[in-house]
């Protein structure tokens, strides 16, 4: 099997655990892309406000994408508490890599119905 240039770089660089960005990078990016606008819909469907930065899915699924899929971090954007890191966190999670005790501790964390939703149909 081959191993492209990508996974070569990703193998040489421990701290970031294959992942493309950092989690502050992506943390960063979340906050850039958000939009009060965003957030104040976000709320009129029932999505509390308080962690939301309104980052919109389109971008979520683009930044999971260029992040790709990595379970530690995965599990450092769900730490965050932040609303679109943790719906980002079920589109890059591994599923292989997931255990009862993550699954038990993530579905008691779930606080509204899109993250509920997006975890579900993604991840588990």
């Amino acid at each position: 099997m081959r191993t492209s240039r990508r996974a070569a770089a990703r193998a040489k660089r421990p701290d970031r655990a294959g992942a493309e960005m950092s989690v502050p990078e992506i943390v960063a990016e979340l906050r850039a892309r958000g939009s009060p606008a965003n957030v104040a819909g976000m709320a009129r469907y029932g999505i509390d406000p308080k962690n939301a930065l309104g980052v919109s899915v389109p971008a979520l699924r683009a930044l999971a994408k260029r992040v790709g899929r990595d379970h530690a971090t995965a599990l450092a954007l769900w730490k965050t508490g932040i609303h679109e890191a943790r719906s980002l966190a079920g589109l890059v999670d591994e599923p292989a890599k997931v255990t009862e005790a993550q699954l038990e501790r993530w579905v008691k964390a779930f606080d509204s119905w899109d993250i509920c939703d997006g975890v579900c149909s993604n991840l588990f």
